[in-house]
C-alpha cells in the first residue's frame, strides 16, 4: 500500500544571521517520518506567513521565494510521480532514496533469511517446534548449495529472483538433492514465505511467485487394520523395553496424539468433561491448537499401569516415553514379531486412531478433526482413509432405504 506525502515550509528562527534573516526549510512527511532539507532561501522572520507557510506580500522578492518553494514543491510530487510510474511502492525510504538522490541499498537473500531462522528460534516453544527451526536451516542450507551450484555465487540480490530462479531451484532440490515431489515443494514453500517478508518490507516490487503453481501429490498414509491393533495388543510380550513402546503406541492408537503431545502428557492435561468422564485438555506442541479427546477404556488402562512408574513419579509426565528415535526402532521389533508388513511407526498410531479407531466406528469426520487438533478438514481428509468397510456398511444401509421405498410404492400400486 501507497503512502501519502505532506509537504510544509517553515522557518528557522533560531538560526537567524547577521543581517537578521532566516532560513526557509522544507519538511516531507512520509510514514510518519520526516525529511527536513534547506531550501537556499532566507527571509525576514516578520514577513513569513505560518499560515499560508509563504512569504506575505506581493513584491519582485516575494514572488520570486514563492515561486521558487513552488518549483521545490513541484520536484516533491514529480519524485512521487516516479515512484509510481517505475511500480516502486511508495514508502519512506523509497521516496528519501529517490529525492535525495541516493542510491538504493541492495538487499540479499541470505542475511534476510538467516534473520528469519534467528526469531523462528527464538520463538521454538512458543510459536514454533523445534523441527519447523531444523526445516527453515535445512532450506537456507539447500538455497547456499544452489547459488553456488547454479551461480557460483555465496549470495543473491533479491532484485535478482524470478521465476526461472524458482523453478531452476525446485529442479536442483529434485535431482542434486534427490528430494521428493512434496519435499521439494515444502522447501521451495520455506522460501517463499522469506520472499513475502521481502515484499512485505517494500524491497521488492512484485512477487517472482505469481505464475508458480506447485502440486502436491496426495500420499498413501499407513495405518493398522483392527486385526493388526488386536494382534500387537494381544501378543505375548516378555521384554519390559518391548512391551513398554507397545503400550505408548496403543495409547497414540486411541487418542490420536502425536509423539511430542504424548511426551509432553502430564497430570494436569487430564480433566473431567462434559460427560463425567475423563479427558485430554491439551495444545497440540505443533500447531498450538486445543484438543479435547475423550479418554477411550484402553488408553485409561495404559496410564494407570504406568502411573507409578519412577520416571512418571519424578518427572510429573504421565507416560515413560524413550526417545522418537528408539521408539521407531523397537515398533519395528514389534512389527517383525506380530507378522505386521507395514513399516510401522509412531506416527501410524495417529493415522489409525483417524482412520480405523474413530471413522470406521461411524465418528463423524468433523469430530475426529476437533480431537486431532486440525484447523480445517482438509487436514484430516489427508490422515483418515476411509475404509471399504464404512463405505459398505453406509451404502448397505441406502441401498435398504431404496428397497424399503420401493416395496411401500409397489404396495400402494396394488391398491
Amino acid at each position: 500500500m501507497n503512502a501519502t506525502i505532506n509537504v510544509l515550509f517553515y522557518i528557522k528562527r533560531a538560526k537567524i544571521n547577521s543581517n537578521g534573516l532566516v532560513p526557509v526549510f522544507i519538511r516531507i512527511t512520509v510514514e510518519g517520518k520526516r525529511i527536513d532539507k534547506s531550501t537556499g532561501k532566507y527571509v525576514l522572520p516578520e514577513r513569513w506567513s505560518t499560515e499560508t507557510s509563504r512569504l506575505k506580500g506581493n513584491s519582485e522578492e516575494s514572488r520570486s521565494i514563492n515561486n521558487h518553494l513552488d518549483l521545490i514543491r513541484k520536484e516533491v510530487f514529480e519524485t512521487e510521480k516516479n515512484l509510481l510510474l517505475k511500480g516502486v511502492i511508495l514508502n519512506f525510504e523509497n521516496f528519501k532514496n529517490e529525492y535525495l538522490g541516493i542510491e538504493s541499498t541492495k538487499r540479499y537473500l541470505v542475511p534476510i533469511f538467516e534473520d528469519h531462522n534467528r526469531k523462528v528460534k527464538e520463538l521454538v516453544g512458543r510459536e514454533y517446534a523445534i523441527a519447523t527451526h531444523k526445516r527453515y536451516e535445512t532450506s537456507l542450507r539447500h538455497l547456499k548449495e544452489f547459488l553456488e551450484y547454479k551461480f557460483k555465487i555465496s549470495d543473491i540480490d533479491i532484485e535478482r529472483i524470478d521465476y526461472a530462479f524458482i523453478t531452476d531451484y525446485e529442479f536442483f532440490l529434485r535431482t542434486k538433492r534427490n528430494c521428493s515431489n512434496n519435499t521439494a515443494i515444502k522447501y521451495v514453500k520455506n522460501f517463499h514465505k522469506v520472499v513475502n517478508i521481502c515484499l512485505a518490507n517494500g524491497w521488492l516490487i512484485k512477487s517472482p511467485f505469481t505464475n508458480y503453481k506447485p502440486k502436491i501429490k496426495e500420499v498413501v498414509r499407513d495405518y493398522l487394520l483392527d486385526d493388526e491393533i488386536k494382534s500387537i495388543r494381544d501378543k505375548n510380550i516378555t521384554s519390559f523395553r518391548l512391551d513398554l513402546v507397545r503400550d505408548i503406541f496403543l495409547f497414540s492408537c486411541y487418542t490420536g496424539l502425536a509423539y511430542i503431545d504424548v511426551k509432553q502428557l502430564k497430570k494436569s492435561n487430564i480433566s473431567i468433561g462434559i460427560d463425567g468422564d475423563k479427558w485430554i485438555f491439551k495444545s497440540r506442541q505443533k500447531t498450538d491448537v486445543n484438543s479435547k479427546i475423550p479418554i477411550l477404556p484402553p488408553a485409561l488402562e495404559i496410564l494407570d499401569k504406568y502411573k507409578e512408574h519412577p520416571k512418571c513419579l519424578n518427572e510429573g509426565f504421565l507416560l515413560p516415553i524413550l526417545s522418537n528415535q528408539k521408539m521407531n526402532a523397537y515398533l519395528k521389533e514389534i512389527a517383525d514379531i506380530c507378522g505386521i508388513n507395514k513399516e510401522l511407526t509412531f506416527h501410524i498410531a495417529r493415522h489409525t486412531f483417524a482412520t480405523t479407531v474413530t471413522l470406521s466406528n461411524g465418528v463423524p469426520i468433523e469430530t475426529v478433526s476437533k480431537m486431532l487438533g486440525h484447523t480445517n478438514l482438509k487436514t484430516t481428509q489427508h490422515y483418515a482413509k476411509i475404509l471399504d468397510k464404512k463405505i459398505s456398511e453406509d451404502m448397505q444401509r441406502l441401498k435398504a432405504k431404496f428397497k424399503a421405498n420401493m416395496q411401500t410404492q409397489s404396495k400402494s400400486m396394488n391398491y
